[in-house]
């Protein structure tokens, strides 16, 4: 079962524009199915056998790692911990991606503390935030707040790569540019606005809002008659 593409048979990278943002949000689904399996131990899975555990398409998983070069082998499938190496690298989190939090409130609190970032290729080594009150405190896992005169510094010392925004929609813009001022590249935005984006650096936002109002949209509908099929997007 081997898969792969004749012009990535080595398991080049292909252009960055050739590979879609959605195919990347998959090859991170992917690996934290890899994640599992290495886990049980299992050390070889076949594409039909990854789709059925982790309700997956078999043909999308062989289209998405074609794109990367050749993983498999014929009847035996694909090797869990070779396999989960090459994504890493693809992802970009064979190596540690440095982060700040802005906001320690209650979510930027909980973000800090996540375990999945620090198991996961991410160390966050700071939190942010304007309230002299919670300056100089740290979250349950230590992480210290820091004042917003010290994000230049620590952005510059700790190579920061990401910043994430946890602070409130009035303060978001000013919070992303000062984040975009001191070096940082790529910024996660959980503030309920839209941020005006500088063209060198990567924004994402989640919304939990727009999660819950389509949540919402489809239980309207299904309370209507037309609860169409179930899916996770």
């Amino acid at each position: 079962m081997a898969h792969g593409s004749r012009s990535n048979r080595h398991g080049s990278t292909p252009p960055r524009d050739a590979i879609s943002e959605l195919t990347t949000e998959r090859l991170s689904i992917y690996l934290r199915c890899l994640n599992y399996l290495e886990s049980i131990p299992q050390s070889t899975v076949s594409s039909q056998e990854l789709a059925k555990r982790f309700h997956l398409n078999s043909a999308q998983i062989r289209k998405d790692l074609a794109n990367f070069g050749e993983f498999g082998i014929r009847g035996v499938g694909y090797n869990v911990a070779l396999l989960k190496e090459r994504l890493q690298k693809t992802l970009g989190i064979d190596r540690s991606r440095r982060v700040v939090i802005a906001g320690a409130g209650n979510l930027g609190m909980a973000l800090a503390d996540y375990r999945g970032f620090s198991t996961g290729g991410f160390d966050v080594v700071a939190l942010m935030d304007s309230d002299p009150a919670k300056v100089g405190r740290t979250s349950k896992s230590g992480i210290p707040v820091i004042p917003p005169t010290e994000l230049p510094r620590i952005a510059k010392a700790e190579s920061i790569d990401i910043g994430i925004l946890a602070v409130p929609a009035e303060q978001a813009q000013d919070v992303y540019d000062a984040m975009v001022d001191a070096g940082i590249r790529a910024v996660l935005n959980f503030a309920p606005v839209r941020i005006n984006p500088h063209g060198n650096v990567k924004l994402k936002s989640v919304d939990l809002r727009i999660n819950l109002e389509s949540l919402s949209f489809w239980l309207k509908n299904c309370d209507e008659g037309d609860c169409g099929e179930e899916t996770e997007e």
